[in-house]
């Protein structure tokens, strides 16, 4: 086939198949696939909704004519079976987020306006699932029209832990083999060749008793890699004393045990994705920083406010004294996450997590080191958990030149490989990187579509039908490498 031909066959395959895309990516929408772990059990190690996402993605992959395979409920794949039993892949997942709260759509339904398709993963990651399946289906059409089968099987993975922990790809490659390549439709393009060190640090404030308290609670967020769009404290005082806070609404509460007035504050920010805070403003920053602007705190909640105000001072642990930059990737981004608050036996204290995005410059190691530093000067304590090292595929590779240039045929735009803070599944391959769907700083749409990991997560029709003949093209082409 003449590459003019592919690409005027993948542009028709699209526009005939986009209504059953819709449809597919509807069914999977709906589907609430947050990891559950407390009703976790045998075939389903991430709770029933990651199980019964999986179960609806490899039904629209065999329906579609690929074979099927369930791994244990972790993790499940189609194939395209070729000449070789050695394979590229595409990794794409169908877990999410959870839904969290600011939506004016449906979360669990797609919705089409204007042009956009809305709904919680949409974009991350169910859309590209889709996305990846349908056109291993071209491949199949073609491949049964020339009578030739691929030189390679091309297998379309489908994840359910990529959100809170990726032991679905672990589980996988313990007992399956590397792919010859792969990419997963989890990001942007040109193409993602590196990605950030990641390491997710708790601060933890020291007990105090509850009849102690004037800061009664502090809550916000779900997810540990979301930035919290909505927040709230429980304090002692009344609404009149917080009302003048922009941002911030306030309510009486009903006094509490010891007969002390109570009141609760609400502040409304910005949500999005840790590995880009620049673009989102964090409720609990705006909630503490009202907090600050008060008195009658003890002073183990006025030492963990001033901890607060360092780590939402700025979006790259400048204030924190943990910034850092390379040559190859950007700056280290620092993004206060969930905040809770834990109450036991009459005492309580606070929890804010932060997830720190860092470039090969600085270690996991002394970025917890600093951080326990800061940490005990302000009366807490710092925990590291989730490290993931810096990784870089060779943008100079032929498989990574080869997607550039399927981009750059069906986007008509020349473009390089480049590195991210996002944590994406290329991180655990030999040879992978992160493509799609995206324009890397593509103009946000209309004001009423979200982010990723934000309300009103949403994606233009236009995006995800251009990256469907992006991947068409650049798989057909990754079949003609020789691989080794």
């Amino acid at each position: 086939m003449s590459e003019q031909s592919l690409l005027e066959k993948a542009h028709a395959y699209v526009q005939s198949v986009w209504d059953d895309v819709e449809r597919d990516i509807d069914a999977l929408v709906r589907i609430e696939s947050v990891e559950d772990l407390a009703n976790a059990g045998e075939g389903m190690p991430f709770g029933p909704g990651p199980r019964e996402a999986l179960s609806t993605a490899l039904s629209i992959a065999e329906r579609l004519g690929l074979e099927v395979h369930d791994v244990d409920g972790y993790i499940g794949y189609a194939d395209l079976c070729g000449a070789s039993e050695r394979y590229v892949a595409t990794i794409a997942h169908a877990d999410i987020v959870p839904v969290g709260t600011g939506w004016h759509f449906d979360p669990l339904c797609l919705t089409r306006r204007d042009g956009y398709l809305l709904g919680r993963g949409v974009l991350d990651d169910k859309g590209p699932l889709v996305l990846s399946l349908y056109a291993a289906r071209f491949l199949a059409e073609e491949a049964k029209a020339s009578g030739r089968p691929l030189p390679y099987t091309l297998r379309c993975i489908v994840g359910v832990n990529e959100e809170t922990g990726m032991g679905d790809v672990e589980h996988y490659l313990a007992t399956h083999p590397q792919p010859l390549f792969c990419f997963t439709p989890d990001a942007c393009f040109p193409a993602i060749c590196g990605e950030k060190g990641r390491v997710y640090v708790e601060f933890v404030s020291l007990d105090e008793s509850d009849q102690d308290a004037h800061l009664v609670s502090l809550s916000g967020g779900d997810a540990a890699n979301a930035i919290v769009g909505s927040a709230s404290a429980v304090v002692v005082g009344s609404p009149e004393d917080f009302a003048a806070h922009a941002g911030i609404e306030a309510s009486a509460l009903p006094a509490d045990s010891w007969g002390r007035p109570l009141c609760e504050l609400v502040a409304t920010g910005k949500g999005g994705h840790a590995a880009m805070p620049e673009d989102a403003r964090s409720a609990v920053g705006i909630l503490c920083d009202a907090l600050l602007q008060h008195d009658g705190w003890t002073s183990h909640e006025r030492a963990f406010l001033e901890l607060q105000r360092l780590v939402f001072a700025d979006a790259y642990g400048t204030a924190l004294g943990i910034d850092a930059t390379d040559g190859v990737f950007d700056p280290l981004t620092c993004a206060g996450t969930v905040v809770t608050t834990v109450s036991e036996g009459g005492m309580r204290h606070f929890v804010q997590g932060l997830d720190i995005r860092y470039p090969p410059s600085t270690t996991d190691s002394a970025i917890a080191d600093h951080l326990g530093e800061v940490a005990q000067a302000h009366g807490c304590k710092a925990e590291a958990r989730d490290a993931m090292v810096p990784f870089l595929t060779s943008p100079d590779s032929p498989e990574v030149r080869t997607l550039l240039s399927a981009y750059r045929d069906v986007c008509c735009k020349e473009g390089e490989a480049f590195t991210i803070g996002g944590g994406t599944y290329a991180r655990h391959f030999e040879r992978a990187v992160a493509f799609g769907p995206l324009e890397a700083f593509e103009e946000q749409g209309p004001a009423w579509v979200g982010p990723e990991h934000g309300p009103d997560e949403g994606v233009a029709v236009e995006t995800l039908q251009r990256a469907l003949e992006v991947y068409i093209v650049a798989l057909s082409r990754l079949m003609d490498l020789d691989l080794g």
